[in-house]
């Protein structure tokens, strides 16, 4: 499902007759939770006692651009302490928890909401009832018409509904509102007082009635378990929250439209190009990077004015394949030259060869040219270095009583600090050593080869470029399509060194590809692709390719002839 979960203001309007509405948002939301265990006089949760807060933020920059809107059913005139309006996205972002000294506010929605918390004794939450509600047309103009938007404004690419589940509890006595978020922020303030007493309620049922089904606004999916108490830490990245977009536009990308095609648990390099102004250590440019569940600052970036700098982060994707979306943003004066990085991450197993057999045949095979991937082997970049040029003037006194005085009226020059990354490479097919009759490069078809690639990074700058990460190598009998195999990586770092992963069809479990028992005589050339070598400058990546000869197959060494007693 490509969506988004989302909650709506209730029309406030009031009909005397019954009106047809239509979903149009896309929901983003799944939701869980549990059975509960038993409060106190002083420390309870009633269910059906919950509501939602709404927040319109704008997509592109992730900031919300209306005050929050707490949903209920409930008339509650007991809530003696609560927080102020504040968002998800507002908290990650670093705004601190506040109390809220005057009375709470909430509407109650016309169209009552639907269950949103699961409990043993009502049951539990309908995820469909709960992503109808949310989409439904009437709720959506009534909280273009609570914040007051316009609807087709609201409806248009540029916003998305942030919604956060609530849950009205007793603590210590006193009646609290508070969403997921706030009861982990709370929680943590308290030292653990609110977990020690609401176990269940406010760190179960609560965080996991609502949390994305595909990454969003800088949320990742959630796919952890989907019942058991949380921690504050999986609260506040990802849990008690769901999302609604309203236009096609907003869904990922097209393969052909991604920034970025990285692979999963691999170390990357993401960089952006900063300009604008003048940015020096009076005026410096701070660079944001958020990604998945996880926000990179870069601090102190410095260029002379009409110039620009490279930004960049390195972090690891990923361990399963998915869609994500990368907002950067720079404060200070700066502009990014991209907001939002659109990436894809994929998974690169799965595609190793069937298993040859030795009647086998393929007599219509015809040698196919070898590939020619992107090929690149160096990159180089820099940063700027400011440094004060001193510049003293003297200023006279206004007066005779005062004798004047020097200034320094100097200014901020800049140095280039350049830096540079090679990637150098080399591939060495051989005949396995369980081939009884191979000799140097020559053996029979049907036997199998083994591959050593090894890779040498060269940087002055090593914390901005990373080691070659991956190398597949494709084979002629496939005409370099189709079948691969990735191969491990026996040994990391800047000499990295890459081999054929075991064979399961190898009887000594080697690491070797057998060659197809059919294959014509002559040259036999897999091709191997290195890459994932990533620098600020892009990723740096090599052609290779090796042969063996063939002469004659396997058959050639097998000789069937009567026993002479």
């Amino acid at each position: 499902m490509r969506g988004i979960f989302y909650l709506i203001l209730l029309i406030l309007m009031v009909t005397l007759f019954p009106v047809t509405t239509y979903a149009i948002g896309d929901g983003n939301i799944d939701n869980g939770g549990g059975s509960m265990g038993q409060g106190t006089s002083q420390n309870s949760w009633t269910p059906g006692m919950e509501g939602v807060r709404v927040t319109v933020v704008e997509a592109e920059s992730r900031k919300p651009v209306t005050i929050p809107i707490d949903l209920t059913n409930k008339r509650l005139s007991n809530i003696s302490c609560s927080f102020e309006k504040v968002c998800k996205i507002s908290y990650s972002e670093g705004a601190i928890l506040a109390l809220d000294k005057g009375a709470y506010q909430f509407v109650n929605p016309s169209q009552s909401l639907p269950r949103i918390i699961s409990s043993k004794s009502l049951g539990v939450a309908s995820i469909e009832a709960i992503k109808s509600y949310f989409t439904d047309e009437q709720v959506i103009r009534s909280i273009a018409n609570q914040t007051g938007m316009d609807f087709d404004v609201l409806i248009g690419e540029r916003y998305k509904l942030l919604l956060e589940p609530i849950i009205y509890v007793k603590f210590q006595g006193l009646y609290m509102a508070m969403t997921a978020t706030e009861a982990a922020m709370y929680d943590e303030l308290t030292s653990g007082a609110v977990r020690a007493v609401l176990p269940t309620s406010a760190f179960q049922n609560l965080p996991l009635s609502m949390f994305l089904e595909a990454e969003d606004l800088g949320y990742p999916a959630w796919s952890g378990p989907k019942t058991g108490i949380r921690s504050n830490q999986e609260i506040k990245t990802g849990l008690g929250l769901g999302i609604v977009r309203f236009k096609e536009t907003d869904l990922p990308p097209e393969a052909a439209d991604y920034d970025y095609k990285y692979r999963i648990n691999t170390e990357v390099i993401t960089s952006v190009t900063v300009s604008g102004g003048q940015a020096d250590p009076d005026n410096p440019v701070k660079v944001k990077f958020t990604i998945g569940s996880q926000t990179y600052t870069v601090s102190g970036v410095y260029y002379p004015e009409g110039d620009s700098q490279l930004v960049w982060v390195r972090w690891t994707t990923p361990s399963t394949p998915q869609t994500m979306i990368i907002r950067v943003s720079a404060t200070g004066g700066g502009v990014v030259n991209k907001g939002t990085i659109n990436a894809k991450i994929v998974d690169l197993l799965g595609n190793d060869p069937p298993n040859p057999l030795a009647d086998d045949r393929n007599d219509s095979y015809t040698a196919s040219s070898i590939p020619n991937n992107v090929q690149k082997t160096s990159a180089s970049w820099g940063i700027w270095h400011p440094w004060w040029q001193e510049n003293w003037v003297w200023h006279d006194g206004d007066d005779d009583d005062d004798d004047g005085y020097w200034e320094d009226e100097g200014w901020w020059e800049f140095d280039w600090n350049a830096y540079s990354a090679s990637l150098s490479a080399s591939m060495s097919i051989t005949p396995d050593e369980k081939d009884p009759t191979a000799s140097d490069k020559d053996l029979k078809s049907g036997y199998g080869i083994n591959q050593v690639t090894t890779a040498h990074v060269s940087t002055n700058q090593s914390s901005a470029v990373t080691n070659a990460q991956t190398a597949l190598t494709y084979f002629p009998e496939f005409q370099y399509q189709t079948y691969w195999r990735k191969l491990d990586q026996t040994q990391s770092g800047y000499n990295a060194k890459f081999e054929f992963p075991i064979n399961k069809f190898s009887t000594y479990k080697r690491r070797t590809h057998f060659t197809p028992i059919w294959m014509p005589n002559g040259s036999y050339t897999p091709y191997t692709w290195l890459f994932d070598c990533w620098t600020p400058d892009g990723m740096l990546s090599m052609n290779l390719t090796d042969s063996v000869y063939i002469q004659g197959s396997l058959w050639d060494d097998w000789h069937i002839a009567p026993v002479i007693p």
